[in-house]
């Protein structure tokens, strides 16, 4: 399974657990996170979900923390550290 895959399945888990529900026809590359539904609470749950199914964090690993503004930018971090 693809990493963007992965991310949009948890991504729904995520909403589904902090019974929230996406802002937005579509997740796009260019959906702002702040928009898309996820609060803070569910943005933790996501992450900790893929760092159990993808076996890393990003955030954690990187030397300079950046915060990702939109979907496919928060889908790059992922991707770049995969590869």
């Amino acid at each position: 399974m693809q990493v963007r895959e992965v991310i949009l399945e948890l991504f729904d888990e995520a909403l589904e657990s902090t019974e929230s529900s996406l802002q937005c026809e579509e997740l796009t590359d260019d959906t702002v996170l702040l928009n898309s539904g996820l609060d803070s609470l569910g943005f933790a749950i996501l992450v900790a979900r893929l760092e159990e199914e993808l076996g890393f964090d990003p955030f954690v690993e990187m030397e300079e923390a950046v915060y990702p503004t939109t979907f496919g930018e928060f889908v790059a971090i992922y991707e770049n550290r995969a590869k």
